[in-house]
């Protein structure tokens, strides 16, 4: 982990952790050129030495870095510094999807829409520049606290330009997979449409629609099953917005939006026309939705492998059942810990390892032919496609011709004329239109019907003088002659208008300034007071609603205030491994921060002492200071000069420095010192060696000139040369 205060690229300082996971952790930093906070996302000690996945990390964020949207989690820099590869972005605090749904069970269907079109706004520029998600659940999407919705961690995103597959080593997040990518086969922007359609359902029940106790279980349930309609558990959710879940989510791709923007522009059609019957799709024509849509059937061997790389998939599997403590509040980064050595044990797959063991040309050949599959299936449903159509054509252009004829042979047949010529100065083909207000629609379309005359609805709008499916108007006033067969167009009442109004923006206000600003949108206040590590004792935290929500006037917005950061109790870790004092305090929601000095009786490793003390009460987040034994401490001892000592001089200056005399060697001396002295030592004068070392010394057997004394080296009889130890 690194310790707050480091400068990454001499620019970026390190404030604090607020996320991490498999792949990286990601800091609350400070950003000194541009004097602002920034998220960064520096990648971990696994993964430093591959270089493959290094080249993966840098180029996918170079490519993200081109993508500035107000609904994406934007990238700045990416850089390296002291062998830290590290990734620049966007810092958001906020709420997640996932904790925002699971804080009010579900979402209403226009907090659905409203949330769904910012969604698929953020994936469509994503799209738009050729990077495809992967991974879209609401995990991944961040509700800011002034209600802008972002999407983030494009952690498993592949530039499409670069590849079209997945690796069978990454499921994403199963619950939100689509079939094809738990397949393993080819992806594209659909898939993060499905993904996406699975956000909604989620949204507007409460649940994902499949569920199992594996990966496999909920993979198999993607490519097999049929999804139960929401409005078997939502019977109140507009038809229209049904149908987009429902179109989304089709499983073979070639049903499905083709691309976000036609998702958007029934999202906003379905803010206006709720039961609208306009998403183009067979299945989807009748108020409740077939259920017996196409399913992609899988083989036996395809289940074998789902179940092989299960085990690598199960934390993806387990992610959504993380507790609230688990979560991060402040920042759209979901990620592990990891130690100061910058290493962990983590086994979880963050999407971008490939595998490596089949062969790079196997690989291709599966990808084309995968791509010459796809093309010709593309290519045969147009050809059936543009037959059918001119068939329509051929057939209806024959219909409306023949209707033409009987038509006018019928009008021929029954004209007054062809029977009377003086019919025609007697007949009176005028009707009075009578008055429609007040009645209701099956009312007016009689009344009408019994004049010869049609009914078309061309409005509906609120009224405070007429009822709801009351007529307010008609476009020819009553009592009015006109032709038979004229349209009378109608305006409906839905009733006395209700008035809306926007949640306003209380995050960070006092109590006091957030009721007020509430009560100017005539809106009633429930207060809650919580912890919070974050906020200002007094401060608003959150609105539910959240801000930005369209409500009526009158509704009652719960706001949560402020605490301040609830104190906790200081745990002992006198005693224990530096590891175990680390897993305690962060358990109890404290920092560490760690100083190391030696002593006598306590092991190295294991902490002395720690400031706070035990028991002391402080506010959760505050730092904990260790103190860690390094042990004994080691002394040691400088060597003196042994020149022309004799062997006694040499031992009794050595111990009174706590070294010992080592083994003794004498030769003859090339300088002339006389016989008995020291005239080399092993270690130099001054040089320091720890106590109780020994020093090895050579003492003359007396000068060279004698032919006697010759070196030893240099005599045929090697035992010449004397050598003892200083115990002898």
């Amino acid at each position: 982990m690194l310790k707050e205060g480091i400068f990454l690229g001499k620019r970026y300082e390190i404030l604090e952790r607020v996320g991490a996971g498999g792949m990286a952790d990601v800091y609350k930093s400070k950003d000194h050129k541009l004097n602002r906070f920034v998220a960064v996302k520096v990648l971990k000690s696994d993964y430093r030495n591959d270089e493959v996945f290094i080249q993966k990390f840098v180029s996918e964020a170079q490519a993200a870095a081109g993508l500035m949207h107000p609904n994406v989690v934007n990238v700045y820099d990416v850089g390296q510094d002291r062998g830290l590869y590290y990734m620049v972005m966007e810092l958001v605090e906020g709420i997640t999807l996932k904790d925002y749904i699971e804080k009010k069970e579900r979402l209403t269907a226009k907090e659905t829409i409203s949330i769904a079109i910012q969604m698929m706004t953020g994936i469509q520029a994503a799209h738009d520049h050729h990077i495809i998600h992967r991974d879209i659940k609401p995990q991944n999407i961040i509700i800011s606290h002034d209600g802008k919705v972002k999407v983030t961690d494009f952690g498993i995103a592949r530039a499409t330009t670069s590849t079209s597959t997945i690796s069978t080593n990454v499921m994403g997040s199963v619950h939100y997979t689509s079939p094809e990518q738990a397949r393993g086969s080819a992806v594209d922007e659909k898939s993060d449409i499905y993904s996406a359609g699975i956000t909604m359902y989620e949204m507007i029940t409460g649940h994902v629609p499949f569920d199992g106790d594996s990966t496999v279980t909920v993979a198999v349930k993607h490519l097999k099953e049929a999804m139960v309609p929401p409005s078997e558990e939502v019977p109140d959710i507009p038809h229209s917005l049904e149908c987009i879940i429902l179109k989304c989510t089709q499983k073979n791709t070639e049903d499905r939006y083709q691309d976000c923007q036609e998702v958007i522009t029934d999202l906003k059609r379905s803010l206006v026309d709720p039961e609208g019957d306009f998403v183009t799709m067979g299945a989807l024509s009748g108020r409740r939705p077939m259920r017996d849509t196409e399913t992609v059937l899988m083989s036996e061997d395809e289940v074998e492998q789902l179940k092989r790389r299960s085990a690598k998939s199960r934390d993806d599997y387990e992610a959504p059942r993380r507790t609230s403590r688990e979560r991060v509040r402040a920042s759209a980064y979901d990620d592990e810990d990891y130690d100061d050595d910058y290493e962990d044990d983590y086994d979880g797959d963050d999407g971008y390892e490939d595998d490596y063991e089949e062969d790079a040309r196997i690989r291709e050949r599966r990808r084309q032919e995968e791509r010459r599959r796809s093309a010709a299936a593309r290519r045969s449903q147009e050809e059936a496609r543009q037959k059918m159509v001119t068939r329509l054509i051929v057939v209806g252009a024959g219909l409306v011709v023949a209707l033409i004829l009987i038509l006018a042979a019928t009008q021929l047949v029954n004209s007054p004329s062809s029977k009377d010529p003086q019919a025609n100065m007697e007949v009176d083909d005028k009707v009075q239109v009578p008055n429609l207000l007040g009645m209701t629609e099956a009312q007016a379309r009689k009344a009408l019907n019994d004049k010869n005359l049609g009914y078309d609805v061309s409005e509906r709008k609120p009224s405070d003088r007429y009822e709801e499916g009351q007529i307010m108007e008609q476009s020819v006033d009553a009592n009015k002659k006109v032709d038979k067969n004229t349209t009378i167009e109608v305006v409906v009442s839905t009733g006395e208008e209700i008035k809306t109004t926007f949640v306003p923006n209380v995050v960070g206000m006092t109590e006091a300034d957030a009721e007020k600003a509430l009560a100017e949108k005539n809106l009633v206040v429930d207060s809650e007071a919580k912890y919070d590590d974050y906020v200002e004792a007094g401060k608003v935290i959150s609105s539910d609603p959240i801000e930005g929500s369209e409500v009526e006037e009158g509704t009652h917005i719960k706001i949560y205030v402020s605490l301040g950061t609830e104190n906790a109790e200081v745990p002992s870790v006198e005693g224990r491994s530096l590891d175990d004092a680390r897993r305690i305090l962060s358990d109890s929601g404290f920092n560490v921060s760690t100083k190391e000095e030696n002593h006598d009786t306590i092991a190295e490793g294991m902490v002395i002492r720690q400031t706070p003390g035990v028991g002391a009460r402080v506010a959760k987040g505050s730092t904990v200071e260790v103190t860690v034994s390094l042990g004994k401490k080691t002394e040691y001892a400088e060597v003196p000069s042994l020149y022309k000592m004799t062997e006694d001089q040499a031992r009794q200056a050595l111990e009174a420095r706590g070294l010992k005399l080592g083994t003794v060697t004498s030769q003859p001396s090339d300088n002339g010192e006389a016989a008995g002295l020291v005239i080399e030592q092993e270690y130099a004068s001054g040089s320091q060696l720890e106590k109780g070392s020994s020093v090895r010394v050579i003492i003359s057997s007396g000068p060279r000139s004698d032919p006697s004394q010759e070196d030893p080296g240099d005599s045929e009889n090697p035992d010449d040369s004397k050598e003892k130890d200083s115990g002898e």
